[in-house]
């Protein structure tokens, strides 16, 4: 029977910090980058040695600027790789001087371990045991593979019974563990009765993988567990086939098979080079691409980012023509919403989303609303100062032109910008206002003259009575405002992206004579 760990999966928050840690700091090879088999717009990473193989990868779920989770009972509460005995010396000095928070060496069941902190605080223990690589790295001390994992239960017999299905026997009792082995690797059950339930989030782990030896292993597994709540069905993950089930105490384990690797669909020297799109959502590919975080390999050129009010992210084309557009989503969304859209309008622009910061009612948006159309004054002009705040700091920390700057909003995004231009006129010059509205019940007279606005409403948008009050006070303060009613609801059309297309680049053609 094949035995052991075949990967383990995290979430983090922060996915230029995740690949500086994982391949840049540890060594580790960034083997595969996809879009989610679950969710195609959230990135999924995969690392491990020199050719992903089994037991040694390590994966992470993208949440940017995700909720940080909890750790507890019912869930993974480490990973521990193996490093060459010798090295935990110089793995020492390299944490200490990377600045990565270490604790160590101690002899924790009978091993050397060192423990780190990953930037999401996931705890790494790189344990000095005798583990060859079956695709060895070319740093000599560089992680070999997984050498085990440490799982909290509320009841720890019943969870490593759980685990010997997957090929383990007991091997050692210590204090609160019980310690399982394979014929690769160990996991750790820690006894934690009365510890908190985790919580998912970022800085946490998703699930622990085990080994198959082939697909009919894997329906074997699922006949064997037809009876056990919250098994799923087969699931054909390309580089593998797996099933998902959750032991007594509810850690979420996979069972995956070997093959057929993640040389199915890119060459061993060019191995995570690509951003690979799941088929089922090959039609959405160019807007996944998009929409899913950038990030720069260790060594590459890549944009510091700045602490600002607001969280955001850049999509950076590949040949920029210096334009910036800034994106302010609408209700419910979030920084990378209006990014698909935006590339149409402008396919060398680079992109600067920006997530709104009120999340009352659970979802987000740009100020506080008492009902739908009675808006917090207060929070409108609080926020419009906050973000007039922003541009100024993203102007100056990442060296934009605010003369090649436009602002695209949408909804609740159109409404804070038609805010802005009068609460701050020359934070924003030029605005593409998508079902903007007056949200403003007060409107400050304005000297806006050097302003230009595109305002889009639609014609069977039941908030669309609420437009005219816009254009009206904008046109007094002296903008220039093309307002127009297109043949649609609230929700966005093909015709919103070709008069925004045009408008745009009728502006860009004005400057270049």
């Amino acid at each position: 029977m094949t035995t052991g760990i075949h990967h383990v999966t995290a979430i983090t928050r922060d996915v230029q910090k995740n690949v500086d840690f994982y391949a840049g700091f540890l060594g580790l090879r960034l083997v595969k980058q996809t879009g989610g088999y679950e969710d195609a717009e959230q990135l999924h990473l995969f690392y491990g040695d020199a050719l992903g193989s089994p037991g040694s990868i390590v994966t992470f779920l993208v949440w940017q600027d995700g909720a940080p989770g909890r750790a507890g009972l019912g869930a993974l509460s480490e990973i521990a790789l193996a490093v060459p005995v010798a090295s935990l010396g110089a793995w020492l000095t390299r944490a200490m001087t990377a600045g990565v928070p270490v604790g160590g060496p101690t002899r924790e069941l009978g091993e050397s371990v060192l423990r780190l902190r990953d930037p999401d605080g996931i705890v790494v223990k790189l344990v000095g045991v005798d583990a060859p690589a079956d695709a060895p790295l070319a740093e000599p001390n560089a992680p070999t593979r997984i050498h085990g994992v440490t799982i909290l239960s509320e009841d720890a017999q019943a969870t490593a019974d759980f685990v010997a299905r997957f090929g383990y026997g007991e091997d050692k009792r210590e204090g609160p563990f019980i310690r399982l082995r394979s014929d690769r690797d160990v996991v750790d059950v820690r006894a934690s009765a009365g510890f908190v339930p985790a919580i998912p989030g970022t800085g946490q782990f998703d699930h622990v993988a085990f080994r198959a030896r082939d697909g009919d292993a894997v329906r074997r597994m699922r006949l064997e567990l037809r009876d056990h709540d919250g098994v799923t069905n087969v699931h054909d993950r390309k580089y593998f086939l797996s099933l998902y089930v959750r032991e007594p105490m509810g850690t979420l384990f996979e069972y995956a098979t070997d093959v057929p690797g993640f040389t199915v669909d890119e060459t061993p020297e060019h191995l995570g080079e690509t951003l690979m799109i799941p088929a089922t959502d090959a039609a959405r590919a160019a807007e996944l691409r998009v929409k899913l975080p950038q990030f720069a390999r260790p060594g590459e050129e890549r944009r510091p980012m700045r602490d600002l009010p607001f969280v955001h992210r850049f999509h950076t084309p590949e040949n920029p023509d210096g334009s910036v557009i800034v994106l302010l989503h609408g209700t419910g969304g979030n920084e990378a919403d209006l990014m698909p859209l935006a590339a149409q309008l402008n396919p060398r622009a680079t992109l600067l989303g920006v997530r709104g910061r009120s999340t009352e009612e659970g979802i987000t948006r740009w100020f506080r609303r008492f009902d739908a159309v009675t808006y917090d004054q207060d929070d409108i002009r609080a926020e419009a100062e906050a973000f007039a705040g922003f541009v100024e700091g993203a102007i100056s920390g990442y060296g934009l032109d605010p003369q090649g700057m436009a602002f695209l909003g949408y909804s609740n995004g159109a409404n804070l910008l038609g805010a802005i231009l009068r609460l701050h006129p020359g934070a924003v010059r030029r605005a593409i206002l998508l079902r903007g509205i007056e949200a403003l019940e007060d409107a400050p007279e304005a000297d806006l003259k050097a302003s230009d606005v595109l305002l889009l409403t639609g014609a069977q948008d039941p908030f669309g009575r609420m437009a005219p009050a816009l254009e009206a006070s904008l046109k007094a303060g002296g903008a220039a405002v093309d307002a127009r009613v297109i043949d649609a609801g609230h929700e966005l059309s093909a015709e919103d992206l070709r008069i925004a297309a045009d408008w745009l680049a009728s502006r860009k053609q004005g400057e270049a004579t």
